[in-house]
């Protein structure tokens, strides 16, 4: 898998804002400002970089990966607009992360395109997966919370990419094979559930 110096910055940079913008809702959004906790905050931050960065990072490496499989050229591009929009928003204690794309030029067949979609969702999946195994692996209190995060939100990131709509990953897959489309929601939402009940 190769990456190009620009790939890796953009990759960093949108790995950093993201991380920080969730760091600032689960500090309180605009209620931190009033009695600023640093420590609160950097704590938020490095949970934010090890669970939402991580998977965000493997999601667009998973598309990244299997384009180039396909022998295709993929290069991750941040969106700088909806970056900030997250930066902004986050203050308000809103959630939206839409940093950018893999942007991927070559001959693709609808299912190699759905195949490449799928990859990205699959890859917090797996990550979700990890986190599950990892949560009852280490019964510490902190561990947990951590893991717990992990688990959740990377089940929500995948489940929002699986979204049927625009340029989200969901709608390319529907168009490849809706038995994998259902299946995949179907097991997210099951996710969702062990989250509710036993998380």
């Amino acid at each position: 898998m190769k990456f190009s110096k620009i790939e890796l910055e953009h990759l960093f940079k949108a790995w950093i804002i993201i991380s920080v913008s969730f760091a600032i809702v689960n500090s309180g959004g605009f209620y931190m400002l009033r009695d600023f906790n640093y420590l609160l905050f950097m704590l938020m931050f490095v949970l934010s970089s090890v669970t939402i960065g991580i998977g965000f990072l493997l999601h667009e490496i998973g598309h990244k990966l299997l384009a180039q499989r396909y022998g295709c050229i993929a290069e991750f591009r941040y969106n700088l607009r909806m970056l900030y929009t997250a930066l902004i928003i986050s203050f308000f204690q809103i959630l939206y992360v839409a940093p950018g794309a893999v942007i991927i030029h070559g001959h693709l067949t609808k299912e190699k395109n759905g195949k490449i979609s799928l990859a990205g969702p699959m890859a917090n999946v797996v990550l979700s997966l990890v986190f599950l195994v990892l949560y009852f692996a280490f019964p510490i209190e902190i561990l947990r919370f951590v893991f717990s995060y992990g688990f959740q939100i990377n089940t929500w990131i995948a489940l929002f990419n699986m979204i049927p709509f625009m340029n989200f990953d969901g709608l390319k897959i529907m168009q490849w094979n809706k038995t994998v489309y259902f299946g995949t929601v179907g097991m997210l939402v099951v996710f969702l559930g062990i989250n509710a009940l036993v998380l």
